[in-house]
């Protein structure tokens, strides 16, 4: 079970092996999957990336940045994790499963973040400078989902699976969608601690919007039948209706049976 977010200590540059060791711990805070130390160190790409990430960002610190970006390339090659050496990552930072993951050369992550497989932090700018997004802590990202430009992710929230954020995100809220929209203020997260993995019970708010529509037209067809106007019948072929669910229209469509060329 994932753990509140760690309280923020005073700035200070933190030593590369407290780092890998808190890179390490947290691994069994939030995979329950996770048995043992050796298998965590051998099994899980997502920590090898990590690792190797840690220390190719010092090389490019140093201004070794030929080094760093071989080191960066061979752990892509062997984890298929695409962690820029530019890139500043915080604490105890998790990426599960890993594959296909990609974090931009001035993304900013801050601690306690999660993320998933096929998350992408990219840019949306060929123009040099901040061009990735900004993760604050506590931050969980689902699986696909692309954060692009230079947005801030606030504190806390958490973006649903395959979903594209392209503005910022106020902290502790919940973003779902194409593009990303903010759906569950804080009040009614699903939880109070930790970190909610139920992707499935998020709202659909195209799903709502086209729902909201539904409503509308029944009743508007109400109105006009009560006021005895002749309203048009339905299309006798409506397909497209029929073929998704046959609930969604009414009258002669909704008794129609799909038909298919033969």
């Amino acid at each position: 079970m994932a753990t509140p977010l760690v309280e923020k200590q005073p700035i200070r540059r933190a030593g590369l092996f407290p780092l890998l060791r808190d890179d390490l711990r947290c691994v069994f805070e939030r995979d329950p999957a996770a048995r043992n130390l050796l298998e965590v160190l051998t099994t899980y790409p997502g920590v090898h990336a990590l690792l190797a990430h840690r220390f190719a960002h010092r090389l490019w610190r140093g201004k070794w940045r030929y080094p760093a970006r071989v080191l960066s390339a061979l752990a892509r090659l062997l984890t298929g994790i695409d962690i820029h050496p530019g890139a500043r990552i915080g604490r105890r930072f998790f990426i599960d499963h890993g594959m296909g993951v990609v974090i931009g050369e001035t993304a900013e992550i801050g601690d306690d973040c999660t993320l998933y497989h096929g998350v992408t932090l990219g840019g949306t700018s060929w123009n040099p400078g901040k061009r990735h997004p900004t993760l604050e802590d506590g931050v969980m990202v689902g699986a696909g989902a692309k954060i692009l430009g230079p947005v801030t992710i606030g504190r806390g929230a958490r973006v649903g699976a395959n979903a594209v954020v392209i503005e910022d995100v106020a902290p502790s809220m919940t973003v779902v969608g194409i593009p990303g929209r903010v759906v569950l203020p804080p009040e009614r997260r699903r939880t109070s601690h930790g970190i909610d993995l139920d992707h499935h019970l998020m709202p659909d708010p195209v799903g709502k919007a086209i729902q909201c529509l539904m409503e509308r037209i029944g009743n508007l067809e109400a109105q006009v039948a009560a006021a005895g106007i002749a309203a048009q019948a339905p299309e006798a072929d409506c397909s497209t209706c029929l073929d998704a669910s046959p609930a969604l229209c009414s009258g002669q469509a909704a008794a129609q049976t799909p038909r298919h060329p033969s």
